[in-house]
């Protein structure tokens, strides 16, 4: 890789934390408009299960030794496709950002070599304002496959929750009962089986690698019909910086699909949310989804409000030298 004269490239540690982060806020505010990433995401990406630090991850500093880019491989199930992230501080290292994702295409090539696999999968993403990564990553052979909605709405003046559906009943998930947990993930697991991109992950790997701040227990729900398991919420704290709730998975069994399900777990969110003070609640939507949860959102006051763009190449796998 070809750099500005005396920046330097180098596989991050621990220590670096600090200066990441730097680098993802300056990311994220250019394209989304805030900080969306915190220290502790930072970690878990450095930490990650199917994670190599020394060979799986770049941080390039300018010549007074500041972080400018980030890249990372990240694969949560170390099976499927493999997510790749190259993030810059938009107004020092713009430049850098196509060399970096070739460096980590050839690290996906020989990802796939090393799982004998002959070639492999790798996706990456792109903000609205990010239209120079847009370019490059058509430049390198990406092509876009699919586009990403996050929606919100206020919940100032929120209304009274209003009645679920008759036979519908909807509680918190009771996180001290392990017998609770695996009927959520069952739930979760068995709603999200007819979604294009969904990735199985047993019960112990998925409840492994909840993150602390999908852990806010109090805003996770179950929704049952008539005393039979129908569907569940998952929240997570990700947004408290920008003052809102977070709807992180929403599950509906296909059986229970249409019948006020999915409404009465999104109402019952939003009032947990409101009573805590949030301002707002937000959510994103695959507008692939084959089961359309976007028309539902809008039902229940969501309104769409950026959009994120994925990006998908075939990589193959790196012969021996």
């Amino acid at each position: 890789m070809t750099l500005p004269a005396d920046w330097a490239a180098r596989r991050p540690a621990l220590d670096d934390v600090p200066g990441i982060l730097a680098v993802v806020h300056a990311a994220d505010t250019f394209a989304i408009g805030h900080p969306d990433f915190d220290a502790e995401d930072v970690k878990a990406a450095l930490t990650a299960p199917f994670f190599d630090p020394v060979r799986d991850s770049w941080l390039v500093s300018d010549p007074q030794g500041r972080p400018v880019a980030w890249s990372v491989v990240d694969n949560p199930t170390g099976v499927g496709r493999e997510f790749v992230d190259v993030l810059v501080d938009p107004e020092r290292a713009e430049a850098v950002r196509a060399p970096l994702l070739a460096l980590m295409l050839d690290r996906v090539a020989e990802r796939a070599a090393e799982r004998g696999l002959p070639a492999l999968t790798v996706r990456a993403s792109a903000y609205a304002p990010e239209t120079r990564w847009a370019t490059e990553l058509t430049e390198a052979g990406f092509s876009r496959v699919k586009r990403y909605v996050r929606m919100s709405r206020d919940l100032a003046g929120l209304d009274a929750e209003p009645p679920p559906p008759p036979g519908v009943t909807v509680r918190p998930l009771r996180a001290g009962d392990e017998d609770d947990l695996r009927l959520f993930h069952r739930i979760f697991d068995t709603a999200f089986r007819d979604t294009p991109d969904y990735e199985p992950a047993g019960y112990d790997h998925w409840r492994e690698r909840l993150p602390a701040y999908d852990r806010t227990w109090d805003e996770w729900f179950v929704a049952e019909v008539d005393g039979e398991p129908a569907g569940a919420l998952q929240s997570s704290d990700q947004a408290l910086e920008q003052d809102s709730g977070w709807v992180r998975t929403l599950s509906v069994l296909p059986k229970y699909r249409r019948h006020g399900v999915g409404a009465a777990l999104l109402w019952r969110a939003f009032t947990v949310y409101a009573a805590k003070g949030r301002r707002h609640v937000g959510l994103g939507v695959d507008l692939a989804n084959p089961t359309s949860p976007a028309t539902l959102y809008r039902s229940v006051g969501l309104r769409e409000m950026r959009w994120t763009d994925m990006y998908e190449r075939t990589v193959p796998a790196a012969t021996a030298v």
